[in-house]
């Protein structure tokens, strides 16, 4: 039998495989010109996580994306700058856009790296449970916004009458003034999302409930794009879905690098709060598919129809999920994940 030379084995052990390179030919090719894109979050938040991390630790540069990452705070400016393509790409709360796709915004939704509510209720330390809030001052935003919304959703769930619970709105207030009313006993209880949870517990507040619970059709941290993009230059966009899917990888296999990303961005350094927002965003609502999640876009639109929005587009013109799809057919996530992609398939 003839014998394989040692230094031929060697080589084919160091080259990557046909298999390996066919399961991500995302990737840039050698001489392969980069493509320059801006990237916007709507909002400073711990539930744009992946991004960046992706960023920071120069994810995007391997499928040869040249990112200006900006910061546009508010869901209506994001759209319209996303539809007049002076933005690329848009990370933002997918309740908050879907609306604006469905009424006949230019765009569509491409990826769901986070499905689910991360929003959590905390109240002053006489109230240990929701059912303690009969007779008290639940502080929200605004009318309409989601603390409303599902303050709303709560109570009718927990069969409280119409006078059993006040709202106290702050007009124009974020969730940093709702806590700070809190602190203040302008209210008993009040919703944030991670990382103010940690803070609340080193407040002496008590965290009583977990909105996730509700099971309500919600996606959170979504990627959109405008229609010319994915017209005139699709393979950009894929490129970009399956950079965000090896960042939801990397955010899991490297926790501290993820979280010295969003201790960054949100200007914060103690180890508690940190840690609450990689287990709220990293774990518990991660969707390592990054697919859209069809029925709850269809759910969502017809919420906000009942709620008075204009509704133009059918629920299936409003995303484009072939882009994520392509991740599982041409082997990238089973490699990515060295076999069964975890998680549910949404």
């Amino acid at each position: 039998m003839k014998r394989t030379s040692p230094f031929l084995l060697l080589a084919f052990l160091l080259c990557p495989s046909p298999w390996l390179h066919a399961a991500n030919p995302y990737l840039a090719k050698p001489g392969e010109a980069s493509a320059t894109i801006r990237v916007a979050t709507c909002a400073i938040s711990g539930g744009f996580m992946h991004l960046y991390t992706a960023i920071d630790n120069r994810l995007f540069e391997k499928y040869g994306l040249k990112v200006e990452f900006l910061l546009i705070r508010g869901a209506g400016v994001s759209v319209a700058a996303l539809t007049a393509n002076e933005l690329q790409f848009l990370y933002c709360t997918a309740d908050a856009i879907i609306p604006s796709i469905a009424a006949g915004a230019d765009a569509k939704m491409i990826a769901s790296p986070l499905v689910g509510l991360p929003w959590v209720m905390i109240a002053r330390k006489e109230i240990r449970r929701v059912e303690d809030l009969k007779g008290r001052i639940f502080i929200a935003t605004r009318p309409g916004g989601t603390p409303d919304t599902l303050i709303r959703v709560l109570m009718k769930r927990l069969n409280f009458g119409a006078n059993d619970l006040s709202i106290r709105h702050i007009g124009g207030a974020g969730q940093t003034e709702v806590y700070n009313a809190l602190l203040q006993d302008l209210g008993h209880a009040t919703m944030v999302t991670p990382p103010l949870d940690a803070r609340a517990r080193r407040d002496g507040l008590n965290v009583i409930y977990q909105l996730d619970d509700l099971n309500l059709p919600a996606i959170y941290s979504s990627l959109f794009t405008n229609n010319r993009l994915i017209k005139e230059r699709p393979e950009v966009v894929q490129k970009f879905v399956a950079a965000m899917a090896e960042a939801v990888h990397f955010v899991e296999k490297n926790p501290d690098r993820a979280k010295a990303s969003v201790g960054k961005i949100l200007a914060l350094k103690d180890a508690e709060s940190l840690q609450s927002a990689y287990d709220a965003y990293a774990k518990q609502l991660v969707n390592r598919r990054v697919n859209v999640p069809a029925s709850r876009v269809a759910e969502t639109i017809e919420a906000a129809r009942q709620a008075g929005a204009q509704v133009r587009r059918k629920p299936n013109e409003t995303y484009d999920n072939s882009f994520a799809e392509n991740l599982e057919k041409s082997g990238f996530l089973r490699e990515l994940w060295a076999g069964k992609v975890p998680g549910k398939r949404w």
